[in-house]
């Protein structure tokens, strides 16, 4: 099992962390590295249905904050104005000043 953030658009997000399994992870964040993807992506590559049937379970299983050990993966929903500051889909990508200084 692996945790990950869900991040909406709403002024009152309240960031929320949720289990899923490592079979699921996989299929939300495919690439060797990824931490990072947005909704609308995922959706684009594995179709709505498929989508909500991966990501049902997982509403299911929040976890309180206090509890979580390690956090593998950030889900934005909403914030594709985010896109620009993830282009590799790496949290480490707001490390990197040449991605961070070629951002207007």
């Amino acid at each position: 099992m692996k945790n990950i953030q869900v991040i909406d658009g709403a002024s009152n997000c309240a960031y929320s962390i949720f289990q899923i399994s490592d079979e699921s992870f996989s299929l939300v964040f495919p690439e060797p590295g990824q931490d990072v993807e947005f909704i609308d992506d995922f959706i684009l590559r594995v179709g709505e249905k498929r989508a909500d049937d991966i990501l049902a379970p997982i509403w299911a299983s929040p976890i309180a904050k206090p509890h979580v050990t390690g956090l593998h993966g950030t889900l934005f929903y909403e914030l594709p104005e985010k896109k620009k500051f993830y282009p590799n889909k790496r949290e480490d990508d707001l490390d990197d000043p040449t991605i961070q200084r070629n951002i207007r």
